[in-house]
């Protein structure tokens, strides 16, 4: 992206970063490709896919590793769904910047800079995909976008990152867990992302109650709860087999079926509903996308969100 005369930020007709020189070491070739071309909003589980594949065929074409540049937006989910739909131990970095291209202070060249680093790193091999940004390294399942303009907006909250890169070097204080991999080919539609509020009642869900939803994803209250007032609607789209995943709306912590009264996360798991511990909406979102893509069902797809 840049800044026009008028202060708008618009996308670059080429990326400015692909033909500039970017590091100094003489061993390492840096091959760069513009699969498309658009803003993070226009980022879709299609394209996420396309990434997938393309990042498969650099494997079996040798590429040592790689790094895919994002906008901010929606970059934490493209990098969940290659984590979750690449079985490699190739690094894959994926990285952005908070500051326009022509901005001062901008942040693009430094974390490309830092991300070629990571992906060019003996010690990078099986951490799963990371993203790196602000002399950060974090987990793709964890790592989250947590302000709109700061350029230290990528945190992992409750864990924080894995690794560090500082005097050039790439260093890892945790390690990653492995995530199980599904190779898909294609991507179903009908998964949807809703948010629970104080005295949420069911519209919204009966609104989802269709043959083509195929799977529903609720931002619950506190540590899993649910409104009262919302529990019919939810019954009927249980009865229907449609998966309902529960994560809380949270920022720290996990989501646990501890309080048991009507609504309780207790009580929503004697219904059938699933807790996804750990993520956040938008990455239980594409974790179940990827599930029923690859047609998980019931039991399987259970097993699959909890791992």
């Amino acid at each position: 992206m840049s800044e026009d005369k008028n202060g708008k930020i618009k996308p670059n007709a080429k990326h400015p970063l692909a033909n500039l020189k970017i590091t100094d070491n003489d061993q390492l070739k840096l091959v760069t490709e513009e699969i498309f071309n658009c803003p993070s909003p226009h980022m879709t589980p299609d394209k996420m896919l396309r990434l997938t594949k393309r990042l498969r065929k650099a494997e079996q074409e040798g590429f040592f590793g790689a790094v895919v540049t994002h906008g901010t937006d929606t970059l934490e989910e493209t990098a969940f769904f290659l984590d979750l739909t690449l079985s490699t131990n190739m690094p894959i970095v994926v990285t952005g910047a908070m500051r326009s291209s022509n901005e001062i202070g901008s942040d693009g060249l430094y974390n490309f800079k830092s991300a070629i680093q990571v992906a060019s790193a003996d010690v990078s091999r099986n951490q799963g995909v990371v993203v790196v940004m602000n002399d950060e390294i974090h987990s793709a399942r964890y790592v989250t976008k947590t302000h709109t303009t700061n350029v230290a907006t990528f945190r992992t909250p409750t864990f924080g990152p894995i690794g560090i890169i500082s005097d050039n070097h790439v260093d890892y204080v945790q390690k990653s867990i492995p995530e199980k991999h599904l190779a898909i080919e294609t991507v179903s539609s009908g998964i949807y992302l809703i948010k629970a509020y104080a005295g949420m009642t069911g519209e919204l869900l009966a609104v989802l109650n269709q043959p083509s939803t195929k799977g529903i994803v609720i931002e619950a209250l506190g540590a899993g709860n649910m409104p009262p007032q919302a529990l019919p609607a939810l019954s009927q789209l249980l009865k229907q087999n449609i998966p309902v995943i529960l994560v809380s709306r949270c920022f720290n912590g996990i989501a646990e079926p501890v309080y048991d009264y009507e609504g309780g996360g207790a009580n929503l798991k004697k219904m059938g509903v699933i807790f996804c511990r750990g993520l956040n909406g938008q990455k239980a979102r594409i974790k179940l996308l990827v599930g029923v893509s690859a047609g998980l069902k019931d039991k399987q797809l259970k097993n699959y969100i909890n791992s």
